[in-house]
């Protein structure tokens, strides 16, 4: 069903009218959030893919609690999804919104320790608490506004509550629509868009469920109309090519499908099953299937399997189902059998903060393996380079016959951001499986010994049959424990890695080519690494970045680029002693995963500043340490 756009949507109410002068901004960071199940994240998903059409460049964080369904009311239990749009092309999350709407008090003050505002910060606030039945309630309210307010927000109360009731029985059903009507009030959005994605997310349901939430945007963008005298202005310049929009996790299965992987198993973790759930729903219409084993273990094995038979097959999981797939990788490059693997970092160890970003999975992805497993591992920094680096991986695992390894994570799987529609062309799918004689006599590895490579032979090819093994081997994969056949095995295995190498470009340098120091990121951080740099150098500072993409091997040139610069910092999510902390001896100090792979690679005094807070790192905290290490130097 077509829904019009009601008559009078842009009528102003008695009671008030929109401003003649919007006050223009260059960019703002917006938040909704609510306990969970109140799809808060619905409700910022839908207003970044409306911003992102109308030309605005996006980036959407969400904010997703530990437990799956907290107790309502909690701090620890704020869900809901950061939105940050601006003029131009937008990076990476930001530092503290400029508006919040929350559903309660309890969860705003979780974003409060979290770090997500700051005096100023305009904040909506759900006035239903004020009169709620329970006392204890009412005074929680009540003491949480003149705290906001003493903290220095701006806080206007709405009847969030009582307006839903008007259109639906459950206001917990219709909170966030009426939400996302305030926001394209507030923002100006076309609401021609704004239905188109209303319809888009809502079409499979029920018509009078689409109907409902069409209604419950227009009655939230009619009374923001009527009581809300300001009004943001951020200028949107459509792009002259066809863009797309999706998260990280949705770009990643896309990217499965372009690169013609068609066998993809999984067991389901957090925060990657919504690739999979993605995949399940299309995957079938391409011609390919999702296997959902009974454990991580069954899943890597299982697409081990189908690679061996003749079809380059994926893996999807998060580090704890890593590190149950180690025996099975181990099996992968001993066999040499491709294979993709993606990972979608979370919180470790363990089980961890399975709902939070972190990069902890880096060395466990090189050297997870008990004895010698070299494997390429690589680590996507943008949405696009989500989908680019399937097509990638493939190729890799079938040129160097073993594992590949894609290090995203829960800031990428989840952030949204538009970026140039993909050209998907036939040369990227996965070329037919050979049909032709596999070479009488020929073994099935037949290691040449300057690249280490051997053709791959098919199962299915005549005479392509061949015994795969675990065990030592030579290159008949006769199993052989002679000293000289294993430590041969071993240099071809590893001389892949060489071979590749040889291939790769030294990586660009953001900025000038030389300073007083350099910073070195990976996987999600480019964005605020790379524009707290920007910040810095407009002090007059003479800092660069550089962002590795390819981790094993490391990309070619980094010592003669390291020493154009007097210090070089690692910024990453993941857990290094603080080298000011006096309880840890400069000995004893435990560096961050990839200045820990610096070192050993270069042989340079590569310091690095981490953090594991559960959230993408923002650029003012990066901006902060930037200046603390160039009075340092």
């Amino acid at each position: 069903m077509e829904l019009a756009v009601a008559e009078g949507l842009h009528r102003i109410g008695p009671e008030g009218h929109l401003p003649e002068h919007p006050q223009p901004v260059d960019q703002h960071i917006v938040e909704i959030v609510s306990d969970s199940g109140e799809g808060a994240q619905t409700a910022g998903q839908l207003f970044g893919s409306i911003s992102a059409r109308m030309g605005n460049g996006v980036w959407t964080v969400e904010i997703i609690p530990a437990e799956i369904e907290p107790p309502p009311r909690s701090r620890p239990g704020a869900s809901g999804n950061r939105i940050r749009l601006g003029r131009t092309r937008v990076t990476n999350s930001g530092d503290t919104a400029d508006v919040m709407v929350a559903f309660n008090e309890q969860v705003l003050f979780g974003r409060i320790d979290s770090g997500a505002l700051r005096p100023g910060s305009r904040v909506f606030m759900d006035n239903k608490w004020a009169t709620d039945p329970q006392p204890e309630i009412r005074q929680q309210y009540a003491e949480a506004l003149e705290e906001f307010r003493k903290r220095g927000y701006l806080v206007q109360e709405i009847p969030l509550e009582e307006e839903c009731k008007r259109l639906v029985p459950d206001p917990r059903r219709g909170k966030n629509m009426w939400t996302l009507g305030l926001l394209c009030s507030l923002y100006q959005r076309d609401m021609n868009i704004a239905r188109e994605e209303v319809k888009r997310v809502f079409s499979k349901k029920k018509t009078d469920t689409l109907e409902r939430n069409w209604q419950l945007v227009q009655a939230g963008y009619e009374w923001a109309n009527t009581h809300l005298p300001l009004r943001y202005q951020i200028s949107a310049t459509p792009s002259a090519e066809p863009t797309v929009v999706m998260n990280g996790n949705q770009a990643v299965a896309l990217g499965l499908m372009a690169a013609g992987i068609d066998v993809v198993s999984m067991y389901p973790i957090t925060p990657a099953t919504s690739a999979t759930h993605y995949l399940a729903g299309v995957l079938e219409r391409a011609g390919g299937f999702i296997h959902q084993a009974e454990d991580e273990i069954a899943a890597v094995n299982f697409a081990i399997g189908a690679s061996y038979a003749g079809r380059t097959a994926a893996t999807v999981t998060s580090g704890p189902g890593l590190a149950l797939k180690t025996e099975a990788l181990g099996l992968a490059v001993m066999a040499e059998i491709p294979l993709v693997v993606v990972v979608v970092q979370r919180g470790g160890p363990s089980t961890g903060l399975p709902t939070k970003v972190e990069q902890g999975d880096l060395l466990a992805s090189m050297f997870g393996q008990p004895g010698d497993a070299p494997k390429i591992v690589m680590a996507p920094s943008t949405i696009a380079e989500c989908f680019e680096f399937m097509i990638e991986a493939r190729k890799l695992a079938e040129t160097y016959r073993g594992p590949v390894i894609v290090l995203t994570d829960a800031n990428l799987a989840t952030g949204q951001q538009p970026f140039p529609r993909p050209d998907v062309q036939e040369k990227d799918l996965a070329p037919p499986i050979p049909q032709s004689p596999w070479p009488q006599g020929q073994p099935p590895y037949a290691w040449d010994p300057v690249t280490g490579l051997s053709p791959r032979p098919i199962p299915g090819q005549l005479n392509g049959i061949h015994v795969v093994t675990g065990l030592a081997h030579d290159e008949h994969s006769h199993v052989a424990y002679e000293s000289g056949t294993n430590q041969r095995s071993s240099v071809m295995r590893s001389r892949k890695l060489a071979t590749f190498f040889r291939t790769l470009r030294p990586p660009k340098i953001y900025r000038e080519p030389e300073g007083d120091l350099l910073v070195v990121g990976w996987g999600s951080t480019r964005g605020a690494i790379e524009e707290a740099v920007d910040r810095v150098r407009d002090e007059g500072k003479r800092v660069s970045a550089l962002h590795l993409r390819f981790l094993s091997p490391l990309e070619p040139g980094l010592r003669e680029i390291f020493s154009r610069f007097k210090k070089v910092l690692t910024v990453e999510i993941n857990y290094s002693d603080d080298g000011r902390d006096e309880a840890v001896p400069p000995e004893a100090r435990r560096y961050g995963q990839l200045a820990w792979l610096l070192r050993g690679s270069t042989l340079v005094d590569v310091d690095c500043w981490t953090r594991v807070p559960g959230h993408p790192l923002q650029p003012s905290e990066i901006e902060n340490e930037l200046r603390r290490q160039l009075d340092l130097a």
